[in-house]
């Protein structure tokens, strides 16, 4: 009904502007200008006229734009020749029918550098046979998938065409980014190519599963309007620099509910390189499934059994179970962690932990095999620990 309800004032909308602007024409004729028989309703029609005359030069092209609308404007003109439209196609087997079927997608993506390298989400080209890039121009080439990371849902394609059709995005730094500052989103939601949205930074070091089930760490959460479609477009700032890739959306439906997540600049810019030259990311592997943050430094919620962290002795909370009665006499055990079970890294190879980011970076610049060595806080004392890194699984 609001769907109803709203055509019918756009379709009323339509309808006064264009009876303005005939009675508009109308008068704006010499012939007929002297032409006034109506009275009173003839000087509101002179009114409506004047309003039209307004309208008409308010849009003219010397228009001044406020600062905000100008910074908007300058950031979709400064990036929209780097943004892609990605389709994918694949040809599913349907045995027990006897045929086959074409399954289509689409996805958003953006120009790395002028040798053909395109940037997207993983689960956009994942499983595909066919992938195409469609440019700003609007014409369609084939693209090579040349490496692939599921665990951060990130991908890199190749295509050949000429370098001065390539416009590479800005990458910024994404440790400076704060809850609260402006963003802005590129992608092609449902196909239509090149959409702009707004808002906030909405919290920064979320965790998050990717459709390959691994978890995402240091995700940035944003309001942006995002829909199927936005996956592996640009994350703006105010000055046109990417500071993160758009990868999900928390919904029920598959369209925006002001829930958006994004993959930060620096896990893109420890990942890419990678994908370019071997084609996967050889991640280091610590073994810590979940962080939780402290004001201290970062602190460890859960280590993997068995992993690195685990035989190095790296301990995570711990949990008091309680049994916690309702008033209609159910009851539920509910676990009460105890943080002061948990080691807190405050340094790194001598280097203080700002942030789990920092901790990551250090972390991943490292080879399976390389050993680490962690200064941790547990139960009030410091204590070192040397944990040998394994690699991502």
């Amino acid at each position: 009904m609001k769907s109803q309800l709203f055509l019918c004032f756009c379709a009323a909308t339509v309808g006064a502007a264009v009876a303005f602007a005939t009675l508009g024409q109308w008068f704006d004729s010499p012939a007929l200008a002297v032409q006034r028989p109506f009275g009173n309703r003839a000087e509101s029609v002179n009114r409506a006229a004047a309003t039209i005359v307004e309208i008409r030069k308010s849009n003219q092209p010397n228009r001044v734009f406020s600062s905000e609308e100008q910074t908007n404007i300058g950031v979709y003109e400064q990036t929209k020749r780097s943004v892609v439209n990605i389709d994918t196609s694949t040809v599913v087997n349907l045995r027990w029918l006897g045929r086959s079927e074409e399954k289509t997608g689409s996805g958003s993506g953006w120009v790395l550098d002028k040798t053909g390298h395109i940037v997207t989400n993983y689960h956009v080209v994942a499983g595909s046979d066919i992938v195409t890039v469609t440019f700003d121009e609007g014409e369609a080439v084939p693209a090579e998938v040349i490496g692939i990371n599921p665990q951060n849902d990130i991908a890199v394609l190749k295509v050949n065409v000429d370098a001065q059709r390539l416009f590479p995005v800005t990458i910024g730094d994404s440790k400076s980014l704060r809850v609260g500052q402006k963003i802005f989103a590129i992608g092609n939601p449902f196909g239509l190519e090149r959409t702009m949205t707004i808002g906030i930074v909405s919290s920064l070091d979320r965790s998050l599963k990717s459709k390959s089930g691994q978890q995402m760490r240091n995700i940035v959460q944003i309001d942006a309007a995002l829909n199927q479609g936005n996956s592996g477009g640009p994350l703006l700032d105010s000055q046109g620099d990417l500071v993160g890739m758009n990868t999900a959306i928390a919904t029920l439906t598959g369209e925006n509910t002001g829930v958006g997540f994004a993959i930060p600049a620096r896990t893109i810019l420890r990942v890419v390189p990678q994908l370019i030259e071997y084609g996967r990311f050889r991640s280091a592997w610590l073994g810590v499934d979940y962080f939780w943050k402290s004001d201290q430094g970062i602190g460890i919620a859960k280590v993997t059994p068995g992993g690195p962290a685990d035989k190095a002795g790296l301990q995570g909370l711990e949990a008091d179970r309680q049994v916690v009665r309702f008033g209609n006499g159910q009851t539920a055990i509910v676990p009460k962690w105890i943080k002061e079970s948990a080691d807190i890294i405050l340094r790194v190879d001598q280097t203080e932990i700002e942030s789990l980011d920092d901790f990551q970076a250090i972390v991943e610049s490292k080879d399976p095999g390389d050993s680490i060595d962690l200064v941790v806080l547990r139960g009030g004392k410091t204590r070192p620990l040397t944990i040998t890194l394994g690699e991502e699984r």
